[in-house]
């Protein structure tokens, strides 16, 4: 299967993100993908720097507009899409929502965000109530997609669901970056234990995984802190946390890969960490603290 990630910076002009993301919709298509992932909140800037009501303004049902928009570009080019909106379920009601079109345009399903970050420049509690969907992967003409948003990628046991009702392939589509007075040390070990962490995931589920980060820098409106600077390195792992293509630091980049899906079976014979998992004795994991 050809896998795509787009990784693109934001700016405050929707329309022009709409269309550049359908140019590099176009690119990748051509080069043969058949499964095209989007970062995070892709339509806007990342508004959750600040915490302003008038950015509800922003959010739209789901189906709606872009889910027309994006859906039409999935039939145009016969592809299946992975994009995150922010979702209008209802007044007073929001989510962090990845949207996955099928080929024909229609919607394949939903993943709403499980884990909402509440940090100084991601204040996306103010914005997002928890999704209430649990961890159901999206049945697809390309496969079982595990689909993720952002924050939930810290968390094994999100990924270990998915993979234990059947998912193909792992996906977080992603909007993360450096605070500006963190030392080069620092934001490196930020970057990379961002990698490890998901990679992590790929090689305890025998999971070949897609993270798709933004790039650039993006302002704070408030002016409080110098803004975001979105370290992009979007990536694509193999079942054994191997990485098979990375995108750059500080450019907006499309890359498309083969992904043999079908490796994962062979990974799993090697090393059965389903067969061996004691579940038995892992009640206590649902408890918040062990004392």
């Amino acid at each position: 299967m050809k896998v795509a990630l787009i990784q693109q910076s934001c700016t405050a002009d929707i329309q022009d993100n709409k269309e550049r993301l359908a140019a590099n919709i176009a690119d990748v298509a051509a080069r043969g993908a058949e499964l095209v992932v989007f970062q995070e909140l892709h339509n806007t800037p990342y508004f959750c720097q600040v915490e302003d009501v008038n950015n509800f303004n922003l959010a739209e049902p789901i189906p709606g507009p872009s889910t027309d928009f994006f859906g039409t570009l999935a039939r145009q080019h016969h592809i299946v899409l992975v994009t995150s909106l922010f979702e209008r379920r209802a007044s007073g009601l929001y989510h962090n929502t990845a949207v996955v079109m099928e080929r024909d345009g229609s919607i394949a399903g939903i993943h709403r965000k499980m884990h909402i970050p509440d940090d100084p420049a991601y204040y996306e509690k103010f914005y997002f109530t928890p999704g209430d969907l649990g961890f159901r992967p999206i049945q697809t003409s390309v496969g079982c997609l595990g689909v993720q948003v952002c924050w939930d990628q810290w968390y094994p046991e999100g990924a270990r669901l998915m993979a234990l009702a059947g998912a193909d392939i792992l996906i977080y589509p992603t909007a993360i970056g450096y605070e500006s007075t963190d030392t080069p040390e620092e934001k490196a070990r930020q970057r990379q234990a961002w990698q490890l962490v998901q990679r992590g995931h790929a090689v305890a589920n025998g999971l070949p995984l897609v993270a798709v980060n933004r790039v650039g820098h993006e302002p704070d409106p408030s002016g409080q802190t110098n803004g975001i600077l979105f370290w992009g390195s979007s990536f694509i792992a193999g079942p054994q946390g191997e990485i098979l293509a990375e995108a750059s630091q500080d450019k907006s980049e499309n890359l498309v890969i083969d992904i043999d899906v079908q490796h994962s079976e062979h990974v799993r014979r090697w090393w059965p960490f389903l067969r061996d998992r004691r579940i038995d004795a892992y009640q206590d994991i649902t408890r918040r603290y062990r004392d």
